[in-house]
């Protein structure tokens, strides 16, 4: 891990295989972005793996969605839903204090490998879950969070996915997240002293909790109609 007094960026790298992967630079370089979308999976299955990411990404961009008003302000914590003929087909969440970029979620996991030894048994397991489901690459470095088929393994196709979970899998996740919502204030003291920092994205355990209850409402809404979860950088 990098020193935590670094300044932490995240940049993005692009293999010649297109695939997307992520490297920390303390001293220079662009952030990488995300945006989490939950999506009807029936609408997205309509069509073949291949087509399903411009689908999304189409219905995103359009102009009837009055998603991109740039003087409309972010509804941070809260959900944004398209107008116009896909008003039901997807919604995007804003997460608080990210202001849309990865670097919070990246060093949250980062967060959780300076804690995990020093987390109760229960919650190690459940976080390690959820986490590695979610956005941490594990210790390793080596979790997907992309579920097969879920859209084209091509990767000049899949290009900018770095989130793509299925409704049994956030099912799954979402009931993960329920075992460990009770037992996550228990982890305070130890991230306290083995995790936070004074300067940095997800420094404090309040930020870290929050931006996990972020992640909690998101599969919750996607688990209860049924959808996918996406994570997009653009």
């Amino acid at each position: 891990m990098p020193p935590a007094n670094a300044s932490e960026q995240l940049t993005e790298a692009t293999p010649a295989d297109g695939s997307v992967s992520w490297v920390i630079d303390t001293v220079t370089g662009m952030g990488l972005d995300i945006t989490v979308l939950i999506a009807d999976w029936s609408w997205l299955g309509e069509v073949a793996p291949r087509q399903r990411l411009s689908r999304l990404r189409d219905a995103w961009y359009d102009d009837e969605t009055g998603m991109w008003d740039h003087d409309a302000p972010a509804p941070e914590g809260d959900w944004e839903w398209p107008r116009g003929p896909h008003s039901d087909s997807f919604a995007v969440y804003e997460f608080r204090r990210t202001a849309g970029s990865f670097k919070a979620h990246f060093w949250a996991g980062e967060r959780w490998e300076s804690v995990r030894d020093h987390a109760d048994p229960l919650l190690r397991t459940g976080l390690d879950t959820l986490l590695l489901g979610l956005i941490w690459r594990g210790l390793d470095g080596e979790a997907e969070h992309m579920d097969p088929g879920f859209f084209d393994d091509d990767p000049a196709v899949s290009y900018g996915v770095l989130l793509a979970r299925s409704p049994d899998s956030v099912r799954e996740l979402a009931a993960t997240w329920g075992r460990v919502r009770p037992l996550l204030g228990g982890l305070r003291g130890a991230f306290d002293e083995h995790a936070a920092v004074s300067r940095g994205w997800v420094g404090e355990f309040d930020g870290f909790t929050d931006l996990l209850d972020d992640w909690g409402h998101v599969l919750s809404e996607a688990a209860r109609r049924g959808w996918g979860v996406v994570g997009l950088s653009e």
